[in-house]
């Protein structure tokens, strides 16, 4: 059982605008104030959340949260007569009022042991300079509480590495479950280790059919042409725990509320979070094979290229367009994953994830006469193995598995193999207890963005100044220059998610007015993904025409520096940046 993004934004949102008419926060402080009077001894050093929560269940604050908020057995029967809030975190002035039904309760026991979706747990760890490590990855089996005496239960859960030390222990997690509000009546701990086995007897039953369909499914592919074994057709991927899972199961759709509103805005959310490859231990040139999951690619910020793929075509899903992630090459025969959209006129076209870039795809029509022109792709994707989303898995079976002579029509099983829909359905359909728990709504930035361009700007200025000592060379800022820098880097953003260049006359009129005659102007634009201002700025310094603007040097130089961060949901952001000089230019 599991709630859509939108539903449950919109049930967090009440639960908060309700906590805050009764005053809950006002009562805690009260309580807090009280306890640490009346009951924390001179021995003790510290007050516990757990002597905290005793006081405010002694003073029947939780009993009257729980029924002020009214839990409902189905929360699609629940009217609000307010309309449907974004899933951004702000509180409207009128707080919307729930209308009571009288049958209301909360889902007892029975009910929410049928609730298979576990809590899924992701530790990260962050360095100094903020480059972010994904240490382990588990789903924790939360049911347990339900059989627990007095509801609540402590369990102690190893957590393992990932990729490739998944088998090594990273450390021992320790946590107590607790059930809110509680239940009227507890499972015997044996109803509850049935259900457990019964769910793993019914997963392991469809893993194993499902298997054998694709065994069955992959010889009828071979038969066709011998040569499609040396094909990327991937039915099955390994997750950041080493288990195989079918790659259907990696998407769904996924509606990201009010904070993407088109298509191309989200491909340019999903380029700008981290590129990295997952590491390989040893040489031989191969590539480890890692697909994370939802939570743990947006909880590193970082990811390959299949996560980016995975993320873009469940996004792309949410927003009613029919795609698929696409497995084949890029330039080399290097294994790639990308996007492809297909249009109701027959259109297909491909996004790279990586990059937010759009190509429209006209095959190549190698029986036409010499005489006909023929169109010149401009993706970088060479082969093409297979296709797949949520629904389905198909082969490419055309005679050449080159892209820019494929033939996109995906109904025409003499190119494209396709594998049952009720297959993949079994395994891979939500509620399914061998799939993936639901994936996590996105959340707002927590960035702001003026206070974090105006950090990394000064950053700059100090590193640049410091360059220029080094170098024998006096600073001096322009900051009317460094201003006018603002409408460039705000039009390379719109750019970037658009396609639509605007605003290059005004900045150029604004330039012209801002360095006199007989002066030269210079400008360096560049982009990141990361709001590291030492890094970045070692990373300019390796473009000559960066250098050269840097460590500028003449009669009447000045400098300047403009930065602008553009945020996007979860850390993701789009870091611009600006060198520039003008300098009275001697013959």
């Amino acid at each position: 059982m599991s709630l859509p993004p939108g539903k449950a934004s919109e049930l967090k949102q009440i639960i908060h605008q309700q906590l805050t008419k009764m005053d809950v926060h006002s009562r805690i402080r009260e309580v807090l104030g009280e306890t640490i009077r009346e009951e924390l001894a001179p021995q003790h050093q510290q007050l516990s959340e757990e002597d905290l929560m005793k006081a405010l269940i002694r003073r029947g604050i939780i009993d009257d949260v729980v029924k002020e908020l009214n839990f409902m057995t189905d929360m699609n029967d629940r009217e609000v007569t307010s309309t449907p809030k974004p899933s951004t975190h702000f509180v409207d002035r009128q707080p919307p009022v729930l209308k009571k039904s009288e049958g209301s309760k909360m889902a007892d026991a029975t009910t929410m042991l049928s609730i298979c979706d576990p809590v899924h747990i992701v530790l990260i760890k962050t360095d100094t300079s903020g480059e972010t490590t994904l240490v382990a990855s588990y789903f924790l089996e939360w049911r347990s509480v339900l059989s627990a005496e007095n509801r609540v239960t402590t369990v102690a859960v190893e957590l393992f590495g990932v990729g490739t030390e998944s088998k090594v222990s990273v450390g021992v997690l320790d946590i107590k479950l607790e059930m809110y509000p509680k239940l009227n009546k507890t499972l015997s701990q044996e109803i509850v280790n049935t259900q457990f086995a019964l769910e793993r007897q019914k997963a392991a039953e469809k893993e194993r059919l499902f298997l054998v369909y694709a065994k069955q499914w992959w010889r009828e592919y071979l038969q066709i042409r011998p040569s499609h074994n040396a094909r990327l057709v991937k039915i099955f991927a390994q997750d950041e725990n080493g288990v195989n899972r079918p790659v259907c199961s990696y998407i769904r759709p996924l509606r990201a509320g009010r904070l993407l509103d088109t298509p191309r805005q989200a491909a340019r959310f999903v380029s700008v979070l981290g590129y990295e490859r997952a590491p390989v231990i040893g040489g031989g040139g191969g590539k480890q094979e890692q697909w994370c999951t939802l939570l743990a690619f947006l909880c590193r910020n970082k990811g390959d290229c299949e996560d980016h793929a995975n993320l873009l075509c469940s996004l792309l899903l949410g927003f009613g367009l029919d795609a698929f992630v696409c497995v084949g090459t890029k330039a080399k025969g290097v294994p790639h994953a990308w996007v492809m959209t297909y249009g109701i006129d027959g259109t297909v076209t491909f996004w790279e994830s990586l990059t937010g870039h759009r190509y429209i795809h006209s095959p190549i029509k190698p029986d036409d006469p010499p005489a006909v022109e023929q169109p010149k792709p401009l993706y970088p994707y060479r082969t093409i193995g297979c296709v797949f989303n949520h629904q389905k898995f198909l082969a490419n079976c055309q005679p050449s598995e080159a892209v820019e002579v494929c033939v996109f029509d995906l109904h025409d099983e003499s190119k494209w193999k396709p594998m049952s829909g009720e297959a993949i359905k079994s395994v891979c359909s939500p509620g399914a207890t061998t799939v993936l728990p639901p994936f996590p709504p996105l959340c707002a930035s927590a960035i702001d963005a003026a206070t974090t361009s105006n950090e990394l700007e000064l950053q700059l200025r100090v590193l640049v100044a410091e360059h220029r000592k080094d170098l024998g060379f006096a600073t001096v800022w322009d900051d009317q220059l460094s201003y006018l820098l603002s409408p460039a880097l705000a039009a390379y953003e719109l750019e970037r998610t658009t396609g639509v260049s605007s605003g290059n006359e005004e900045f150029q009129d604004a330039i012209r007015r801002a360095v006199p005659d007989g002066h030269t102007f210079k400008g360096f634009p560049i982009h990141f993904v990361y709001r590291n201002a030492r890094r970045a700025f070692a990373t300019c310094l390796r473009s000559p025409f960066c250098e050269e603007i840097v460590c500028c040097r003449g009669d009447q130089v000045r400098l300047a520096v403009r930065v602008r961060v553009f945020v996007y949901p979860e850390y993701a952001c789009a870091v611009w940046i600006m060198f520039a000089c003008k300098y009275r230019s001697v013959l």
